[in-house]
């Protein structure tokens, strides 16, 4: 062969190497799939996890095969497929249709079997809750209906098999946004004339209250009085354990203003004009503060022990009983009851006393048996602080007192006049 004739092959064969391969590759191949199902009645959650089961099958029949007109065979094998995995519908038709950009478009067409569910019935048990929190859960779970309607209307019975991971999903989604507190499991129940009724089961999630710790107190009434409804006050905080600490906090208003109406609505409370308020604190160990006043009457006990006078005195030991009738929300009538057990002796004082503001009062009363009047005045500075100073007129003398609340039934008082200072100390009974 001739130089001429052998650098002619090398080319025509350089050309074949480099051009045929480009050829080959010229011809475009799908690349990406979407799907779409229809049919009647088509519930959009289950159409979209169809769709998705379509685009799964149909990725794996047509990814990488040549852009064409029609895809027949793909098309009958993706039926076939998809119909042996599907419930409760028949595939009537599939069409598989490219694009030049490599892009296949699988459309479904479904036919529903004869029964449908027309309607959809969602009975809720709430598992282990006392009335009073079963009503509060049932008000969180009042659209969960919706959940199970728009996975199951219109949806063949048999086919009910495809919504069980669907409803799953949706549900708790709708319990974190609703009900984080609690978990729920369901039955699906189909009853006649094409009604689906759910069977629906919620049960409280760890941590939950454990015990509970009630305190009861007033500043208007004595204390001891509310002994006698502590017991009603105690079972009624008890309906709280055994549920979920972070639902007690979420329902925290609810709950108070429940306790509180536990003790409002007793007659000698309504007698009283009682208003409670009620502060929980949340927790395993559940913290119960019940405070119990009358805006019509003031009525206390409270004694004193008087420790580190120079002089011993008959009045060292002494109880006072407080009764005060308001005549507005700024002033009081009331009278004053001193016993001293030492020396088997009493006072008494009538009087009337203003509020200066919410921390300040001030007093004018006169001592029936002294035959005195005597003006005093008391103000808080310190939320467990206060200043106190009483002047007696016959004898010209006073005595000023700084105080502080060591709890509701004790409180100290170191007290100053002209002659000697001592301790006080007065019980809250």
């Amino acid at each position: 062969m001739s130089a001429r004739k052998r650098r002619a092959c090398l080319i025509l064969a350089a050309l074949l190497f480099f051009c045929l391969p480009a050829a080959a590759g010229a011809a475009a191949r799908l690349s990406s799939v979407t799907s779409t199902v229809t049919g009647e009645q088509l519930p959009p959650l289950v159409q979209q996890r169809m769709q998705e089961s379509v685009r799964v099958i149909s990725e794996q029949v047509l990814l990488g095969h040549p852009v064409q007109a029609a895809y027949p065979q793909e098309a009958a094998l993706i039926r076939e497929v998809f119909d042996k995995v599907l419930v409760g519908y028949t595939v009537q038709q599939v069409a598989v249709q490219a694009t030049d950009a490599g892009e296949a478009s699988v459309q479904v067409t479904l036919l529903p079997w004869s029964d449908v569910i027309q309607s959809v019935q969602v009975v809720t048990q709430v598992e282990g809750m006392p009335p009073e929190v079963e009503r509060l859960v049932r008000q969180d779970l009042a659209a969960v209906d919706a959940v199970f309607r728009e996975a199951l209307q219109g949806l063949p019975v048999a086919a009910t098999d495809w919504t069980n991971g669907i409803l799953k999903r949706q549900l708790n989604a709708y319990l974190a946004a609703h009900l984080p507190e609690f978990r729920a499991d369901f039955d699906l129940v189909p009853q006649a004339d094409g009604q689906m009724q759910i069977a629906l089961t919620v049960f409280p999630r760890l941590p939950v209250v454990r015990t509970t710790d009630l305190s009861m107190r007033s500043d208007t009434i004595p204390n001891f009085s509310l002994l006698s409804h502590r017991e009603l006050m105690q079972q009624q905080a008890d309906l709280l354990v055994g549920v979920p600490v972070a639902f007690v906090a979420r329902h925290q208003a609810a709950f108070e203003q429940l306790l509180a109406q536990t003790l409002d609505t007793l007659p000698d409370a309504r007698q009283l004009h009682l208003q409670t308020q009620v502060t929980l604190t949340p927790g395993e160990r559940l913290y119960v503060m019940s405070r119990s006043d009358t805006r019509a009457f003031r009525l206390r006990l409270t004694g004193w022990l008087d420790m580190g006078r120079s002089a011993n005195s008959d009045h060292d030991l002494m109880f006072r009983l407080h009764a005060g009738s308001m005549l507005s929300q700024q002033d009081e009538l009331l009278a004053l009851l001193d016993v001293y057990p030492q020396d088997v002796d009493w006072d008494w004082q009538l009087g009337w006393r203003h509020w200066l503001s919410h921390k300040g009062t001030a007093d004018v009363r006169y001592d029936m048996r002294g035959k005195r009047f005597l003006f005093a005045a008391r103000q808080e500075f310190l939320p467990r602080w206060w200043l106190r100073y009483e002047y007696r007129c016959l004898t010209s003398s006073g005595e000023a007192a700084v105080g502080y609340k060591l709890h509701d039934f004790l409180s100290l008082e170191w007290l100053r006049d002209r002659h000697d200072n001592w301790l006080r100390l007065i019980g809250n009974f």
